[in-house]
This record gives C-alpha cells, structure tokens and sequence, in this order.
C-alpha cells in the first residue's frame, strides 16, 4: 500500500506516525485541563465546604487584568520584551558556537558536552539558584570600560547591547539544545562542497554567507520557536512567578491565574506567528 503513495504523501504519512504518541498523550492527559482552564478563565471561582463552585461572568476576569490590575500589563510588557531581545541572541549564539564546535580540533566532544551540560540540569533548583543569587550575571559588568562606553550611546542602541552583557549566562545556559540542532544541519553539509568553495577561492566568510546560512535557514525558524516557547514557559520569568502567585488568591481562586496564563498564550501565540511569517522560507 505504501508503494503505491506518493513521496509526499508517504513523508506526511510518517510524519502523523512520529506525532501520533503526542496527539494520544493530548487526548489523555491534557485536553480535559486545557479547555477547563478556559472555562475558569471565563468564571468567578469560590471553594466551599462542597467542592469547587464556578459562575460564568464572561471575559469580565479579561477585562479586569487590564483595566483593574496596575502590575499586569507592565509584567506582561517586561516579559515579552525580555523575550523579544533574548531570543535573537540566543540563536546567534547558538549558530555561532555550533560553527566553532563543528570544526575538526582536539577535545571537541568534551567541549559539545560542556555546552549541552545545562540542558539536563536547567528543569531543577540550579538555574533558579543562580538567578536568585544574581550568580547568572557578569559580575558588576559596569566596571567594565566597553560597558560604560555602550551606556553611553542612545537608549534605542544601547538597551540590546547592556542587555547581553547583564544575561550574558542566561543566553549561553539556554543554548544548548539549538546548538545541538545547528550542529546536526551542519554536519549534514557534504565536505565536498566546501572543497569546491576553497578551490574556487572563496573565503571563510563567503562559505559562510552562500552556503552554510542558506543550508541552515529551516534550523534558524525551528530554534527561534523553540526558543521562544522556552522562554517564555520559563517558571522563574516575571509573568510565570506572578501568574502562580495569583493561582490561590482569595476571591479569585484559579480564575484570575487561568486568565493571566490565557492571556499570555495568546501574547506568545501572536509572537509565533509573527516569527513564522518572517522565517518561514518562500518559494521562489
């Protein structure tokens, strides 16, 4: 039966394979939760000595998170900004060390582990230890000569720039997952090419503009949604530290929280497709 399918079809086939598990689990074990988080959102909840009891009031909890609550949209704003500026340079970071890592030198292994070694500790108390502590940021990058130069500039030029230097270890501690995947494009890359590059004289730079860019522009989309998602899902960002703050707070108890993190989704849902429709690659 496969014989007779289309390449296309039978890539789309395989495909629906590889997300079935996910589409099962969905089904099982989040959809009931996701769709009562809307109707929460959309509630007055109250707990009782019977249980639970809900009353539908409408996208008043929407309204009031903007118009009742002072902090939320200034939380909200932060947040999306901060993902806004981390998120493009943790992609070009992530390009650029999966280039260096993927050159041919002593001890490259030891060091793609090194950068993949906050990937497995980032989900416990490390990552949050060392933010707390302000241990995730150059120490007292003021001090520093190139620092005081770029605080100098316009706020327009110098926000992007102070912001890599205050979450300089926060971008390289999210990278590691994109420069895993940078690295599997690049070694996809055939050496024969860049053979062919070399005899024909061009340079390190150009083989990197006309051959290795173009080769991983489908990865530069992937990384920067995965990125996004990552960030944001976050549970030490503002946004998240704020919405689990509201989850039991008296007379909103889950229904203000549902609304805030419903209200984010979409932020962030809106962000994606913006991401998408910039990255995504056109036919020629």
């Amino acid at each position: 039966m496969l014989n007779k399918l289309t390449i296309k079809k039978r890539n789309a086939l395989f495909g629906y394979i590889f997300i079935l598990p996910w589409i099962i689990g969905f089904f099982l074990f989040t959809a009931f939760p996701f769709f009562y988080s809307i109707f929460l959102s959309m509630s007055k909840v109250t707990i009782s000595p019977t249980g639970i009891e809900t009353k539908w009031i409408g996208l008043t909890n929407y309204f009031n998170i903007f118009t009742k609550d002072v902090n939320f949209p200034l939380i909200l704003a932060e947040s999306i900004v901060s993902l806004i500026l981390s998120t493009p340079m943790i992609v070009v970071a992530s390009l650029i060390m999966a280039v260096l890592l993927n050159g041919k030198f002593k001890g490259r292994t030891i060091f793609r582990g090194i950068f993949f070694l906050p990937v497995i500790i980032i989900s416990g108390p490390v990552i949050s230890e060392l933010m707390t502590n302000q241990a995730a940021k150059i120490v007292e990058p003021n001090k520093y000569l190139i620092y005081k130069f770029f605080s100098m500039l316009p706020k327009v030029i110098s926000s992007p720039i102070l912001y890599v230097f205050d979450n300089l270890v926060i971008i390289l501690w999210f990278s590691g997952v994109q420069i895993l995947i940078f690295l599997a494009g690049l070694q996809k890359i055939d050496t024969s090419i860049y053979e062919a590059a070399y005899i024909d004289g061009a340079s390190s730079w150009e083989i990197f503009w006309k051959i290795v860019l173009p080769y991983v522009k489908p990865l530069i989309l992937i990384n920067t949604i995965y990125t996004i998602v990552e960030m944001a899902s976050f549970p030490n960002n503002k946004i998240n530290t704020a919405i689990t703050s509201k989850m039991f707070e008296m007379g909103n108890v889950y229904s203000y929280s549902a609304t805030m993190s419903w209200t984010y989704f979409l932020v962030e849902f809106l962000l994606l497709g913006i991401t998408f429709l910039i990255l995504k690659e056109r036919n020629k």
